[in-house]
């Protein structure tokens, strides 16, 4: 037996249970693993949905453009079908969202536009707005809106609801999911109470977002709008697919609890899971202990999507570090950096400005390192990137034979001795790969994201708190 197209291997994701996050806990907690869907979550399943309505409506002819705001994972389901179906992609995201997902996203032959996040939903750069707005200008093209179409919504019911149902024989006692679009929560919900209207719905909201305060008061609070770093859950807006009518209790989860919860699942239970799928399961797990849950109740919570999301994020140390959510680390001076730095006794690698870039790169190549100091007259003046580099040989064949004061980058910066490991990784960003430490006398030493993991991996790592 084959498919005929991958679109007919979404759906019929399996059940696991989950024994050691949950371990103190009575009751039997299984995880719906959306991960096992060909795009790798959950929104393969809205995706594939709303296409196949919109084709049926005559919303979608041949040679179409679907325009989609998305977080990165129905864009994903979308671009999937798309490229099976033959239609063209143009998705906007917010500059939140792992480059994971934008580079995914981009693999599939999808044009990606990465919007900011922290402005109002109808605020024309939002990516809201920007999505309506190239749906108007572009002929042909096709705007799902997740949100609002209700096929979103239908999904959930006509497949996970009745797949829950089946797996757990009719046992499931409590659904849990993350809040976003509201389609996943909602459609599940809708079947399972058909099923058995005693079933428990509870919904995992954002720390941040509107949800949780609209749910218990009717209400829409601007205020509750805050930055947080969880993808794929918690809302500015009241999407049209959230039926609150089938939700029982919504839980609020932060970024840290989110993020800790998804490390352990890995580590402890083998789901290598995103952020969102952390939130869930935290959510499930203070619901449980709120309504003091029984060993007879069976409570299944969604997992959406996959960890490979989220590498250079939620599983990267320094990330996690950077943004306060592990704790416990040695607080380290740049000088205790330094005496436990691989290759501590090294001089510092520097190129001179006058020299060309082939000499520049000769240099990086004999030492195994990725960037140098740019030095002229003893003063640092720039600095040179492997990345940099690779750009410019792309970019000018002859680059090579350039003088290095002509393509480099600005300097490095410069911090003392003692400035504070915290501090260093705030600087160490995507605009800068490195740091120089003044040890006075116009000396230097160098210190490298990768210098900073070495140091705080001597530490033992914060466990997650269920």
């Amino acid at each position: 037996m084959w498919y005929k197209s991958i679109l007919d291997c979404i759906g019929n994701t399996p059940m696991v249970q989950m024994n050691k996050v949950t371990e103190t806990f009575k009751p039997t907690f299984l995880a719906k693993v959306e991960y096992f869907n060909p795009g790798q979550s959950v929104k393969d399943r809205i995706a594939l949905k709303m296409i196949e309505d919109a084709e049926k409506e005559g919303k979608l002819k041949p040679g179409s453009t679907i325009i989609e705001g998305t977080s990165g994972n129905t864009g994903m389901g979308l671009a999937l079908a798309a490229a099976v179906k033959g239609y063209n992609c143009i998705f906007t995201t917010t500059d939140k969202q792992s480059m994971e997902k934008v580079n995914l996203l981009r693999s599939l032959g999808a044009e990606v536009k990465i919007c900011p996040t922290n402005v109002e939903a109808d605020d024309p750069r939002s990516y809201y707005s920007v999505a309506k707005r190239l749906n108007e200008e572009i002929p042909n093209s096709y705007y799902p809106n997740q949100y609002d179409n209700l096929s979103n919504t239908q999904a959930h019911y006509e497949t996970t609801g009745p797949e829950i149902w089946q797996q757990t024989e009719g046992k499931v006692t409590h659904f849990v999911a993350g809040m976003g679009t509201g389609g996943t929560i909602s459609g599940t919900a809708k079947y399972l109470k058909e099923q058995n209207p005693d079933i428990k719905i509870i919904g995992v909201d954002s720390v941040g977002s509107v949800l949780e305060s609209y749910f218990r008061t009717g209400e829409f609070d601007e205020s509750k709008i805050e930055p947080y770093l969880t993808e794929g859950i918690g809302e500015d807006i009241i999407p049209k697919n959230i039926d609150f009518s089938v939700i029982d209790d919504v839980i609020q989860c932060p970024d840290r609890e989110a993020f800790l919860t998804t490390r352990a699942l890995a580590k402890k239970e083998g789901l290598f899971v995103g952020g969102s799928c952390g939130a869930a399961v935290w959510g499930a797990m203070q619901y449980a202990r709120k309504a003091k849950l029984g060993k007879n109740d069976l409570m299944v919570v969604l997992l959406p999507d996959s960890g490979t999301r989220y590498v250079s994020k939620i599983y990267n140390d320094e990330w996690m570090i950077s943004n306060g959510f592990l704790e416990d680390t040695p607080q380290y001076k740049a000088e205790d950096v330094l005496k436990i730095k691989p290759n501590k006794n090294r001089k510092l690698v520097t190129v001179e400005a006058g020299q060309t870039l082939g000499e520049a790169i000769s240099l990086l190549n004999d030492y195994k390192i990725s960037q140098v100091p740019v030095m002229e007259g003893g003063n640092v003046v720039g600095s040179l990137h492997e990345n940099r580099i690779l750009n410019i040989l792309l970019e000018e064949p002859g680059a090579k034979k350039m003088k290095v004061n002509e393509v480099m980058g600005e300097p490095f910066p410069i911090v003392p001795s003692d400035v504070q490991v915290d501090q260093l990784t705030k600087m160490l960003d995507a605009n800068n790969s490195a740091v120089l430490i003044s040890l006075g006398n116009g000396e230097y030493n160098v210190l490298t994201r990768q210098d900073l993991i070495h140091a705080l991996s001597q530490e033992p790592e914060h466990e997650v708190q269920n």
